[in-house]
């Protein structure tokens, strides 16, 4: 062996193992296209000491057109940075699934494919340093190759999802949004459960190979409502579950400033939402949300008969207001008034929507209404063995959502209030908007403010400043707990609101 075949073998190593913590981030970005590099390009500008670690690495690659060996530092640093992303997650450990080995041996073979090119054309330890660097792109290569391959695949576990969903014939009920689809869909499931046969989409599987996973395990002979809950990155996903689910009924219950990333505005949202009315025939619309009383007079005015949903308007529908405990008007007919429950009302009003469209009598809808399912980690409220009150808001995060997560602290009543976040992301160009004013909000109702991690650290601490609470910033959530159980006694209260994915810092 020379000593650039030896160069090669380290800078293929390093690629290796460099490798790892980016199938990660893929993984948990749900194998999305160009997330592996876009994360790499939040890490290595994260903090002092990773851009200082980029540009050793640059340097690195440069210098080895004229010292060769250089290129093993430009292999050490991607191995060793960027510091703070973990091989091992705390949230999600790698897991070797069929479509990740796929994903790993398209990069890994495209990457040796460039190394040997490179020894053969002459390119020598500038090339592999060149190649080693870029070894998140190599995964969103592999990703763009295969996602075609990875349809096709998934393809059969649909189609045989639609033949179940023909031949049970189930009516079929799909429900979407920027948040609130999951506490919908359960809520849902509910208030049918004593009139009708009913199965849901478990969890948050909300994708096609979810969905279809649903249909071919839990969908049976005799199931007379099958719902399911939607989710979509981008235009033309909804659409594309919709042509093999094929609700009758259809519910569209908040548009935010989720996934603005992928999405891009507000008004785009709107639009890839609103494909689950294709072939609806009743459309349930909060149009209290932006863009959706404007929908829901298009679709109105296309023959498809419109539920409309409002916390704010008394001609809707479906009214529901929580001014003194929740109460529920259909049609001005009153289902409940006074009912105890900090379940957001739109959500109510939604889910009210469906069992009214599904003729499920009004008394069966209030007797239901007092005991309504509660989502883990959705505002739920604990008491520790502490006597310290947790308000756990940690599935998910959004504006609409942590506002009201807010306002569960608020009424606790505790001695002592505080307020645990890393804040919210995916909110694109609203991102650290959003994030300063939660910090301000968060600060007024809160006695100390604790930040975790350094994503939206600035922002939620600039928002702090407008408000009075004292404001503590710790690496992690770890460090977050422990302070907690060393500051709060009995009597005082928590909320946890989100919790990030470790693929963030």
């Amino acid at each position: 062996m020379t000593v650039t075949d030896s160069y090669l073998v380290a800078c293929f190593g390093a690629l290796l193992f460099s490798s790892a913590r980016w199938f990660r981030v893929a993984q948990r970005e749900h194998y999305l296209a160009w997330s592996a590099s876009r994360f790499a390009l939040r890490w290595w500008s994260l903090g002092a000491v990773n851009p200082l670690l980029f540009v050793i690495t640059v340097f690195s690659v440069i210098a080895s057109a004229w010292f060769p060996f250089a290129c093993l530092v430009a292999a050490l640093v991607v191995c060793v940075g960027p510091l703070g992303l973990k091989l091992k997650g705390r949230t999600s450990s790698l897991a070797w699934t069929r479509r990740l080995r796929t994903v790993a041996a398209v990069s890994v073979l495209f990457a040796f494919v460039l190394f040997l090119a490179i020894r053969q054309l002459g390119g020598g330890s500038v090339g592999y340093a060149v190649v080693v660097v870029l070894a998140p792109a190599f995964i969103d290569i592999a990703l763009v190759l295969l996602k075609p391959v990875e349809k096709r695949f998934s393809q059969k576990y649909v189609t045989q999802a639609a033949n179940t969903l023909e031949r049970v014939n189930p009516i079929r009920v799909a429900i979407t949004g920027s948040y609130g689809k999951t506490t919908i869909k359960g809520y849902v499931r509910h208030l049918l459960s004593e009139t009708r046969s009913v199965v849901a989409s478990p969890a948050s599987f909300n994708n096609s190979a979810g969905l279809s996973r649903s249909v071919n395990e839990h969908l049976t002979d005799g199931t007379e409502i099958f719902v399911a809950e939607m989710g979509t990155y981008g235009p033309g996903e909804i659409a594309e579950l919709v042509s093999w689910v094929k609700p009758s009924i259809s519910v569209l219950s908040a548009i935010g400033p989720v996934h603005l990333e992928r999405f891009g505005d507000l008004d785009t949202v709107v639009a890839s939402k609103s494909e689950i009315f294709s072939t609806s025939r009743t459309a349930v619309i909060n149009v209290d949300a932006y863009g959706l009383a404007a929908e829901a007079d298009r679709l109105q005015a296309s023959g498809i008969d419109v539920l409309r949903c409002s916390a704010k308007d008394p001609t809707a529908d479906i009214f529901v207001t929580s001014t003194e405990g929740l109460a529920v008007t259909v049609s001005d007919r009153v289902i409940i008034a006074g009912l105890e429950s900090d379940a957001a009302p739109t959500n109510v009003a939604c889910a009210v929507a469906v069992a009214t469209a599904l003729d499920v009598p009004d008394a069966t809808i209030a007797h239901l209404l007092t005991d309504l399912p509660t989502a883990d980690h959705r505002r739920q409220v604990l008491l520790s063995q502490s006597g310290v009150t947790i308000v756990d808001d940690t599935y998910n995060s959004n504006p609409a959502g942590a506002a009201a997560a807010l306002e569960t602290l608020a009424r606790t009543g505790a001695n002592r209030k505080a307020v645990v976040t890393p804040g919210m992301i995916e909110l694109g160009n609203r991102q650290a908007t959003e994030n300063r004013r939660f910090g301000v909000d968060a600060s007024l109702v809160a006695d100390d403010l604790i930040i975790v991690g350094r994503t939206n650290k600035a922002a939620l601490a600039n928002g702090a400043r407008d408000g009075t609470a004292r404001v503590h910033l710790l690496p992690n959530r770890d460090e977050a707990i422990k302070w907690v159980r060393k500051n709060l006694k009995a009597g005082d209260a928590v909320l946890y609101e989100n919790d990030l994915p470790d693929h963030y810092a």
